[in-house]
């Protein structure tokens, strides 16, 4: 039920309201969302990572500079719709890109510049961690980040006296409070699903792996305290006014909910906490995050293990090449269309091809591509080279040709996902698909839904984003029934009226892209021939990427 003007107004004075900023690698959002958690008023900031002595980082001071300003451009829209300049708001959380190493001392400066989820250094970390745990530790994780400081015996290790990801520093910088949602800490170190806390036996293996470095802190002394969504987690300061809105109109004393992880905020945009379901967000690189009833019996490389803001396992299955290799081949048609004289309308075009792929014979006739812009893990390449592959027998028509390259998109995801589905026989009841490549009507929907073998929605919220995921969770921390779960209150409050366009898997799409996905395996080969010889040439020189 949408508010009207003047109950929008009483809202923001009241502070009826719920604030959510999430900064995401590119860019830094904040959506303002009233008590029927319908968007306000919004606000933006882009920024980029960069670069320095070897490490992806971002500046301390521009992550306060994006913060105020995309701060203030919201205020500014509150302003410019409604007359009225925010003092008070009802709660606030902060969320950011998972994983990354955040160091401070003692004096809470930082030690080492701000370490990104993007950083491939910690390689042997991670792989150390993994066969000592037993349990699958990425080199983006912040506990990979850590061992591998240890492991070069950097100066600043024993200095430490606090590790963070980007949104527990944000909530640490406004509330002055140490804390962090369960959902970006399962991103830190493996989390216990009965405690909702850290592990403790592998709390444990870890000080006794570093023990002879007779460092002056135990993990547990150097990491945020755990927050499950719904707690109270601290409150705007003083100084925390000062820092999100300079000109100080905010006023301090506003409860702030746990800082969480986008893949948290993104389960919760898209109503996919409860168990049994999952949710897809497909651009440049595509996962899946699917929502566990029990852990997975081993350890899969493919597969990380990370939770919803709640604490329910989710295992999350990350491919890093998507729909790009799709953009450039629709790219090289509009190049033909301008060629020829005809100027087309990019949405068109990408629905006319997209469509195309609807009249393909099921397996896409006998077509076969890879979309490698970069190495993709979960098929053993540390690097990409895009490709289309056919044989004489194939059938190779525009039809085919779209549904190849839509199989493809989904081709590495399906591996991994096969490991839930077929090894593991975890249950699925639907998946909420979200991104770009659905903009288009069905199509997009039809293709995943037979690689997943799975009903797909999609759901106008899943647009919202994580900054609207996170106001979510802040106004959850507000819900007057204390026992109600997370997975109830979206249900019953939040998606109550929201319908979202589901699609169940075709048979025979289904047993099109099993034969597909046979062959794209078999393939593989072709795809590493190609990296170890096909080189790339960058400025008159030829040098392997």
């Amino acid at each position: 039920m949408k508010a009207n003007i003047e109950d929008i107004k009483k809202a923001i004075i009241n502070g009826d309201t719920s604030l959510g900023i999430e900064l995401g690698s590119t860019r830094i959002k904040a959506v303002l969302i009233d008590r029927h958690f319908e968007t306000i008023a919004t606000g933006g900031y882009d920024w980029e990572n960069r670069l320095e002595n070897g490490f992806w980082t971002y500046d301390l001071e521009e992550i306060k500079t994006g913060l105020q300003a995309a701060y203030r451009e919201m205020k500014s829209e509150v302003e410019r719709k409604f007359g009225i300049t925010i003092q008070t708001i009802g709660s606030i959380g902060f969320s950011a890109m998972m994983h990354g190493y955040m160091a401070f001392d003692k004096a809470g400066e930082l030690l080492v510049p701000f370490r990104t989820w993007r950083n491939t250094n910690a390689g042997r970390a991670a792989k150390e961690l993994t066969d000592l745990f037993q349990y699958n530790i990425p080199e983006r994780w912040s506990i990979a980040h850590l061992y591998q400081a240890i492991l070069n015996e950097e100066e600043h290790v024993p200095q430490l006296e606090y590790i963070t990801t980007l949104s527990g520093y944000i909530h640490w910088l406004l509330t002055g409070n140490k804390a962090i949602g369960i959902g970006d800490a399962s991103g830190m170190f493996p989390i216990n699903d009965s405690t909702k806390n850290y592990n403790e036996v592998m709390v444990k293996q870890f000080d006794e792996l570093v023990a002879a470095k007779n460092y002056p802190w135990k993990l547990r002394d150097i990491l945020p305290p755990v927050y499950i969504s719904g707690e109270y987690a601290g409150k705007l300061t003083d100084v925390g006014v000062g820092i999100l809105d300079p000109s100080q109109d905010l006023q301090p004393g506003i409860p702030i909910c746990p800082p969480e992880g986008d893949a948290g905020t993104g389960m919760v945009a898209t109503n996919s906490v409860r168990k049994r379901t999952g949710n897809v967000s497909v651009g440049t690189s595509v996962f899946a995050m699917i929502v566990l009833e029990k852990e997975l019996s081993k350890v899969y490389p493919e597969i990380d293990m990370v939770t919803t803001p709640n604490g329910s396992p989710v295992a999350m299955v990350h491919a890093n090449n998507c729909s790009s290799d799709i953009n450039a081949w629709i790219g090289l048609f509009r190049e033909f269309s301008e060629a020829m004289g005809y100027k087309v309308d990019t949405n068109q075009l990408f629905s006319v091809m997209f469509n195309k792929a609807l009249e393909a014979d099921p397996d896409g006739g006998g077509l076969l591509s890879y979309g490698y812009f970069s190495g993709e893990f979960i098929t053993g390449l540390e690097h990409g080279r895009p490709l289309f592959v056919r044989s004489p027998e194939s059938n190779f028509n525009l039809a085919n040709f779209m549904r190849t390259h839509l199989f493809s998109a989904f081709g590495a995801l399906k591996i991994g996902m096969d490991i839930l589905t077929k090894q593991e026989n975890v249950a699925i009841d639907s998946i909420l698909a979200h991104g770009g490549l659905f903009k288009t009507p069905v199509v997009g929907q039809r293709m995943m839904a037979a690689a997943m073998n799975t009903p797909v929605s999609v759901m106008a919220t899943a647009g919202e984003g994580g900054a609207w995921g996170m106001a979510i969770l802040a106004s959850y921390m507000l819900n007057e029934n204390k026992n109600e779960s997370l997975e109830d209150f979206l249900d019953r409050t939040v998606f109550n009226d929201v319908v979202g366009d589901e699609i169940d898997p075709d048979s025979e799409d289904v047993k099109g892209f099993e034969v597909f996905i046979e062959r794209y395996k078999k393939g593989i080969e072709i795809e590493k021939a190609a990296v170890d010889h096909l080189l790339i040439i960058k400025d008159e020189k030829t040098v392997v990427s």
